[in-house]
């Protein structure tokens, strides 16, 4: 996930603005694929915010 937001910021967002994005695409393919939606989110969650948080201050 932290690759993504990066690849995000470099593209002109801020980290908030990142990872609110990449929340959005998460709702968006839990809408479109309902079936998958404990998938998305475990892997959402598995590479969320909060386990980046924790690497960064683990650095």
């Amino acid at each position: 996930m932290k690759e993504l937001i990066d690849k995000l910021m470099a593209q002109g967002l801020s980290e908030q603005q990142a990872y609110k994005a990449v929340e959005i695409v998460k709702d968006f393919a839990k809408e479109k694929f309902p079936i998958f939606g404990g998938a998305i989110d475990k892997l959402f969650d598995k590479y969320g915010p909060k386990d980046d948080v924790q690497d960064d201050y683990l650095d």
